[in-house]
């Protein structure tokens, strides 16, 4: 057997240049009891949570390899809920940043998120248009919802019933009974597709934002609860309107009731929708600058306007005998504030209440952008106090060039607005120069100066240690696509789209602006070379013998660079040639096109080497390693490729951008490659010393390619799914074969252990008197415990609690025999009875045929019939005593802050009356 060529690995090392990806929305967090000074946002497959005060990174929460597109904070804010594209919910700690729980029955992607006001249930909805209510505690799923025909937009609990309010692009709002898991309630009166709600007033009112600029407000009612009825202060006046929804049997649980419209300022349609925690002010935006703020009065402030209208009504209605009574409108008690200009489009929002009539207003735009704002809802004009922007980490529009400084200490990148150093060791941005449209960029020699050219036809040379533009010269009059420098480094060629390639020279020049006493490096224009079509990329040989240009009619030309005599011409790509490398030994030549193929040719003869259709879409972007034949290719598929000239083999996939990868660029050693994608993030792949074999590589790909047509070919296999509606993991992930093992290998120790104490009591039967107790195995002593049977339940309590059906659902027949008996050990000693009864009950429910057929197992189930049935009345009790204890205890506390308030208030009174009395007796004596 031949000896197979090894190849390096390149991994995927830190992102940086993202401050938050518009597809996920963002919040404020407290951390560590402070408000209002952190927030979470998405940042691709990872969350970020930034100090607003200091700009800087406080923690990240680490994701997969796919995309964030959902938030929610639980209301102990100690948790926060993501979800991803693929359909996974997981919850992680703030602080910490520990990854707490999996949940995972999406099909597509997770497109809100809610928690019920306890914390105890997550409510996720998905572009899959089902919904799932998932228990925290339990770390499983409890139902799912379908009923929706379009991808669900909000999400939210009803506080004084167990009732779920969902929002659809199917035009629907559905009120869900929890209970009995089911619809009982639908608003049709849309006329296109609901974007967001909230429910404000305790409950009492529901407002909802569809594709046009009516904000409509329905009116809640319950039925079967008795509960204080609203004053008349509170409730506006409900107009008489035509029943839109039409007439639905009602389930004695409420009544919704459209009263009004509320018209927004905007024209376009609602993104999104938000109200404080106090449900003072609701904010909403469209797909523009202009945040809205409405004031929502309290109780006391409607009954107080009300009390003012009624007296001028009186005052009006003085001569008449006729009594008229004064109603609230709709504008009353959601009235328009102001409006909040932001300085580029929203794609998300929070609020919070500061003061009495302060609102800090957090904004995630669309431009890679955080800003954050006070604005007070009593100034009509709508005046931005205490703005902050944080934008400094990142570009403002895609990064469309990327190159390293020749010791591979900096990372330049360049976008439609501005050029930024960043250190490679830290990742953090060191300069950040204004600039045009940046398509191309390069370190002059010594690192000192760097050269960008622009979409307008510009050289700019800017000096990156003080980080100020030193020159920008005319050089040609469209766009210049290509700038390579002379492999003797002394001067520059560029190619632009007016049909030439110039060389320039460098020279040293003498700037006032720069220094007085030392020059600046500058550029000088030699020779120009005209093309017959748009010029889209140009590169020296290494050797400078030649230099290639890519040209807009998909020709190849080569040159010699002395005579600027023509050498070659390579012709065969369909469509245009957008990026060209040459070897270090200047023997290969590769051109990626946007026909999506890649072509290898020899600089010889400029004989087509071998024509690879490399990407799913237009190849942006490539570049040999130096001193080999390896190269690097990245297109619009998203994805960054590793190919070897030699043999035109495709050695790995590098996925890790979510979007178009525009440019990318390999260090001079090979020992790291930089990408830059649509989705304004910068990645660094370093090359690893782990070998990397093509046949596990080409395996891996097909299970992937596999995986993903299961998956979308339709519903996948659900595990264990009985009486509950949600979908476990159809697939076995790593924590679920981790489980089972776990509960696997502590079965067998548990077996061998028994065994052991089983042969030494039958010792000390034999011979009449009590020997020394075998020694115990080191894993009992590892874990502190006595017996096996606790072994045993230290072990199962370890297994996740989201994990633990599927881990039992693996379990070979043999095993889950060994497992019965083992929890009818724990329900018969009453250790952690609900985690015994919840592993029982499920394995019951899906061996329950072999179970049955089992005559050993008979009296097994027997005992564990009447034993479980006694401990869960035990458990039942208990709890119903600690209640009645809890309830006890409350009311006398209760009892006892009354009497103080009333004490509190007596000895106010007497103090008031003392007061009085001297004020009596000095106004005698005077």
């Amino acid at each position: 057997m031949g000896v197979t060529k090894q190849y390096l690995r390149y991994i995927p090392g830190p992102s940086f240049g993202v401050i938050g990806s518009p597809k996920a929305n963002i919040l404020f967090l407290d951390v560590r009891g402070v408000r209002g000074k952190y927030c979470a946002v998405g940042a691709c497959e990872d969350v970020i949570v930034w100090d607003l005060r200091t700009g800087e990174k406080f923690n990240t929460l680490k994701g997969d390899k796919h995309e964030v597109t959902a938030l929610a904070k639980s209301p102990d804010k100690k948790h926060i809920a993501v979800g991803y594209n693929d359909g996974m919910v997981k919850v992680f700690d703030v602080a910490s940043g520990d990854l707490v729980v999996n949940f995972s029955g999406h099909k597509s992607t997770v497109t809100t998120l809610s928690y019920d006001h306890q914390g105890m249930r997550l409510v996720s909805g998905g572009k899959d248009t089902d919904v799932i209510v998932w228990d925290i505690v339990n770390e499983a799923g409890l139902f799912r919802l379908k009923g929706h025909k379009g991808q669900i937009t909000q999400l939210s609990f009803l506080k004084q019933k167990d009732v779920l309010i969902t929002s659809s692009k199917d035009t629907f709002v559905k009120f869900w009974d929890l209970e009995t898991q089911h619809c009982f309630k639908t608003l049709v009166g849309h006329r296109s597709e609901v974007y967001d709600f909230v429910v404000i007033r305790n409950g009492q009112r529901l407002i909802t934002g569809s594709a046009d600029s009516e904000l409509r407000v329905w009116d809640i009612d319950y039925l079967d609860t008795e509960q204080d009825e609203e004053p008349e202060a509170k409730r506006p006046k409900v107009e008489t309107m035509s029943d839109e929804e039409g007439e639905e049997e009602e389930m004695n649980i409420l009544k919704c009731k459209k009263i009004g419209s509320v018209m927004r300022k905007g024209r376009h349609r609602v993104v999104s929708m938000a109200t404080d925690e106090t449900g003072s002010v609701l904010a909403c935006h469209g797909t523009d600058h202009i945040l809205e703020v409405f004031s929502l009065p309290s109780t006391e402030e409607l009954r107080k306007h009300l009390a003012k209208r009624q007296k001028r009504l009186n005052k009006k209605l003085k001569d008449d005998d006729a009594e008229v009574k004064a109603d609230l409108k709709l504008d009353d008690e959601i009235s328009h504030a102001n409006n909040i200009k932001l300085s580029a489009k929203i794609s998300s929002f929070d609020i919070i209440l500061e003061g009495p009539a302060q609102t800090k207003v957090l904004a995630l735009l669309n431009n890679n952008t955080i800003e954050s704002c006070c604005v007070n809802q009593r100034d009509k004009n709508g005046e931005i106090t205490n703005s902050q922007k944080l934008m400094m980490a990142g570009h403002r529009t895609d990064v469309r060039t990327i190159c390293t400084s020749s010791d591979n200490t900096a990372i330049l990148s360049g976008s439609g607005e501005t050029v930024k150093i960043w250190n490679r060791s830290t990742l953090q941005c060191i300069r950040t120069m204004e600039c045009d449209y940046a398509l191309c960029s390069l370190f002059a020699p010594g690192d000192r100066i760097v050269i960008v050219g622009t979409k307008g036809g510009k050289l700019q040379l800017f000096d990156v240690a003080s980080g100020v533009l030193l020159e920008t010269i005319e050089s040609h009059t469209s766009a210049v696509w290509g700038i390579c420098m002379a492999p003797d480094k002394r001067g520059v060629v560029s190619g632009s789209a007016d049909k030439t390639v110039k060389f320039w020279n460098f020279e040293m020049v003498s700037d006032e602006k720069y220094s007085d006493s030392s020059k600046r490096l500058s550029l000088e224009h030699v020779k120009t070379l005209q093309m017959d079509e748009d010029v889209l990329g140009v590169k020296y040989s290494p050797d400078q013998r030649y230099i290639a240009v890519a040209l807009l009619d998909n020709t190849v030309k080569v040159f010699f660079t002395d005579t600027l005599k023509f050498f070659l011409s390579m012709y065969g790509h369909k469509l245009p040639v957008l990026c060209l490398d040459i070897s270090s030994d200047s023997s290969l030549l590769i051109t990626g096109s946007a026909d999506r193929n890649v072509k290898i040719w020899g600089m010889d003869f400029g004989d087509c080497h071998k024509s690879i259709f490399a990407h799913d879409d237009s190849i942006m972007c490539l570049q040999f390693v130096a001193k080999t034949h390896l190269f690097f290719s990245g297109g619009k598929d998203g994805k960054i490729k590793q190919w070897d000239a030699d043999n035109f083999e495709h050695i790995t996939t590098l996925t890790a951008h979510h979007a178009e990868v525009w440019s990318l660029t390999v260090s001079s050693a090979g020992h790291f490659m930089v990408s830059g994608s649509h989705d304004k993030s910068l990645r660094l792949w370093e090359r690893s010393k782990e070998p990397l074999v093509l046949e596990e590589e080409r395996e891996m790909e097909r299970e992937a390619e596999y995986e993903d047509s299961v998956a979308q070919s339709g519903e996948p296999v659900v595990a264990g799914e009985t009486n509950i509606e949600v979908g476990l993991a159809g697939k076995k992930s790593i924590e679920t074969v981790k489980g089972a093992e776990k509960i696997m290998e502590a079965l067998e120790l548990y077996k061998e252990e028994t065994l052991k104490l089983e042969q030494h009591e039958e010792e000390c039967k034999q011979k009449g008197k009590e020997l020394p107790p075998p020694t115990p195995h080191p894993m009992l002593l590892a874990h502190n415990v006595s017996s096996p049977a606790r072994f045993m339940l230290v072990m199962l309590k370890k297994v996740r609690s989201s994990e633990l059906e599927e881990s039992l659902l693996v379990l070979p027949f043999s095993y889950v025999i060994d497992m019965l008996k083992v929890l009818e050990v724990f329900i018969d000693s009453g250790w952690e009875i609900e985690l015994a009864c919840r592993c029982l009950f499920f394995l019951l429910r899906v061996h329950h045929g072999q179970i049955t057929s089992n005559q050993v197992l008979l009296p097994v189930i027997d005992r564990l019939r009447t034993k479980t049935v006694d401990q869960v009345n035990k458990l039942r009790d208990q709890i119903g005593f600690n209640i009645a204890g809890l309830q006890f205890m409350k009311g006398h506390i209760e009892e006892s802050q009354e009497v103080q308030f009333f004490m509190d208030a007596s000895g106010q009174y007497n103090k008031k009356k003392k007061k009085e009395k001297k004020k009596a007796i000095l106004s005698i004596k005077t």
